[in-house]
C-alpha cells in the first residue's frame, strides 16, 4: 500500500517543480524530500523525475500519478477531518463549494438554515473557481460550462439564470437611462470583473462578439469588489452578473441591459454509495432559492 504522506511529499514537489522548494514548505530538509521520492519510485517501479541542468523535470508517469494522488489525498484529509469531528463530539460535516458571489447572496441564509436543523454538523465552505478545487465538495454551486458536464461523480441540478447588468458612476449618461442596449456599450471603457479564464468572462466576450465587437478593457481587475471599485472611482464600466451587483458601493448605479449576457447556475452533486440527508437537504433550499429569490433572506422550512 502508498504511503500517504510520501504520496503527500511527492505531490509538493510536484506543485513546486523543486525539491528545495518543496522542502521548505513541508519544514523538510531536500535530502528527506529525495529520500521519500526514492522510495516512492522503488514501490512503484516507476522513474518520476528527469534531471535536467540542476533542476528535475516530472515524467509522463509522474504527471498521471499525481492525477489520481490528489484525488486519494484529497479523500485521505477528509478521513482525518472526520476523525478530529468524531473526537469533538461532531458527528456530520458537509463540504459546499461555491463562486464569489453566490457565497454572498445565496449560501448564508442556506447554512443559517441547515445548522439549525443539524445542530452539530460542521460546513466548510470552499471557493471552486476553475482549476482551483483543493478539496472534494458534496456540493459545488457553480456556473454550467463544458467541466461540469464532464465532472465525474457529480450529477448537475440546474438552478436558474443569472443576467448580467451594467454598472456605471452616477455621473456617467448611461446612469440617467432605465435601460440600455449591449451595443450601447461599444464604445466605452471596460474594467473586467473576473479572470479572463473563467467562463464568465468568456460569456461576455461571446455576447459581445454576436453583437460584433470586442469590449476595450482599461482596466483589467479579477474580482466584481475591485471592479465595483474603479466603476465608483469613475475609471470605467463594468458588465457583472446580478447576483454580484447585489451590492454596490456608493456613487454607482445599476442599469438593466435589454440583451444581456446570460450565465446558468447550477448545483453539481456528489454521488455516492450513501445517502446524504445533509446534501439533499441543501439542495432542496438552493433549488427553492434560486426559483424565488425574494427568499434570500428568509428561508423558511418545508
Amino acid at each position: 500500500m502508498l504511503d500517504p504522506h510520501r504520496l503527500g511529499v511527492f505531490q509538493s514537489v510536484m506543485v513546486t517543480g523543486s525539491v528545495q522548494e518543496a522542502a521548505d514548505n513541508l519544514r523538510m530538509t531536500p535530502s528527506a524530500v529525495s529520500q521519500h521520492i526514492a522510495a516512492l519510485q522503488r514501490q512503484t517501479g516507476l522513474d518520476l523525475f528527469d534531471r535536467v541542468g540542476r533542476g528535475i523535470v516530472p515524467t509522463a508517469a509522474a504527471e498521471a500519478l499525481i492525477a489520481q494522488a490528489e484525488t486519494v489525498l484529497q479523500q485521505w484529509h477528509r478521513l482525518d477531518d472526520y476523525v478530529a469531528d468524531l473526537r469533538d463530539g461532531r458527528t456530520g460535516r458537509l463540504v459546499l463549494g461555491y463562486f464569489p458571489s453566490a457565497g454572498s447572496t445565496l449560501l448564508p441564509s442556506i447554512v443559517r438554515q441547515i445548522t439549525a436543523e443539524f445542530p452539530d454538523l460542521v460546513v466548510e465552505l470552499v471557493l471552486t473557481e476553475v482549476g482551483a478545487r483543493s478539496t472534494i465538495p458534496d456540493i459545488d454551486v457553480a456556473m454550467d460550462h463544458t467541466e461540469n458536464t464532464r465532472r465525474p461523480g457529480y450529477r448537475k441540478v440546474p438552478l436558474t439564470e443569472d443576467p448580467y447588468v451594467l454598472a456605471v458612476h452616477h455621473e456617467h449618461p448611461l446612469a440617467r437611462r432605465r435601460a440600455v442596449t449591449l451595443t450601447d456599450l461599444k464604445g466605452e471603457g471596460w474594467v473586467s470583473n473576473d479572470s479572463f479564464a473563467n467562463p464568465g468572462h468568456r460569456i461576455v466576450l461571446a455576447a459581445c462578439a454576436a453583437k460584433g465587437f470586442t469590449p476595450r478593457f482599461t482596466v483589467q481587475a479579477q474580482d466584481h469588489h475591485s471592479a465595483l471599485g474603479f466603476v465608483a472611482a469613475g475609471v470605467g464600466i463594468t458588465v457583472l452578473p446580478r447576483l454580484a451587483a447585489r451590492i454596490i458601493p456608493d456613487g454607482v448605479v445599476r442599469v438593466r441591459i435589454t440583451d444581456p449576457p446570460v450565465r446558468q447556475l447550477v448545483a453539481m452533486v456528489r454521488e455516492g454509495g450513501v445517502r446524504n440527508a445533509v446534501a439533499d437537504r441543501v439542495l432542496d433550499l438552493l433549488v427553492r432559492l434560486s426559483r424565488h429569490p425574494s427568499r434570500r433572506q428568509r428561508v423558511q422550512r418545508s
